[in-house]
């Protein structure tokens, strides 16, 4: 039956966030596991509660439309969250897979900025008013994690950098010792 409303698609779209969160909640811990800098682990961990808070968010907009969260798996969460899971299977260096981490968490917030952004927009044109504040709230916590990643890219890109430059020991010892007499 083809969907008509925006109705239909404002609820297909929380569905599709629903699902979103969900698999972000089983994800996130993975993903804090294999962070080397402590700061960027208590962000995602601190991620993690809020993701936790969103989910129960958009459980109070469904019982509110007396409609189920479930029925929509989210292809696009689960791409990214597939992506991020192969690129910590690889052996980077401490502080390059850190970086690789922020930039898998950086995707993954800016696809829910768009989202709860898109959400918030069909709860606005639908006359929502309960639903508005309670996607603002999450749309600005994405917002802020986005922020907290940039800041921490900052430095830890920095010194992923910085270990690339770095020569190791075997080449250090390469570069010290005395050329033979011939």
């Amino acid at each position: 039956m083809p969907k008509e409303s925006l109705r239909e698609l404002y609820i297909d779209e929380l569905r599709d966030l629903y699902n979103a969160e969900t698999q972000l909640v089983r994800a996130l811990p993975r993903m804090a596991k294999a962070c080397a800098d402590d700061e960027l682990r208590r962000s995602i961990e601190e991620h993690l509660r809020q993701t936790s808070g969103q989910v129960s968010r958009l459980e109070q907009i469904f019982e509110q439309l007396d409609e189920k969260p479930s029925g929509k798996k989210c292809l696009g969460m689960e791409g990214l969250i597939k992506e991020g899971s192969e690129t910590m299977r690889e052996e980077y260096p401490e502080d390059v897979m850190d970086a690789a981490i922020i930039g898998a968490a950086q995707r993954v917030e800016h696809y829910e900025i768009a989202a709860y952004g898109t959400a918030r927009t069909f709860a606005e044109l639908l006359h929502e008013t309960e639903h508005i504040s309670l996607l603002e709230q999450t749309l600005e916590e994405e917002k802020r994690a986005d922020q907290k990643l940039n800041q921490l890219s900052e430095t830890i890109n920095r010194r992923a950098l910085e270990a690339e430059e770095m020569p190791t020991e075997k080449e250090r010892g390469r570069q010290t010792r005395p050329k033979r007499a011939a």
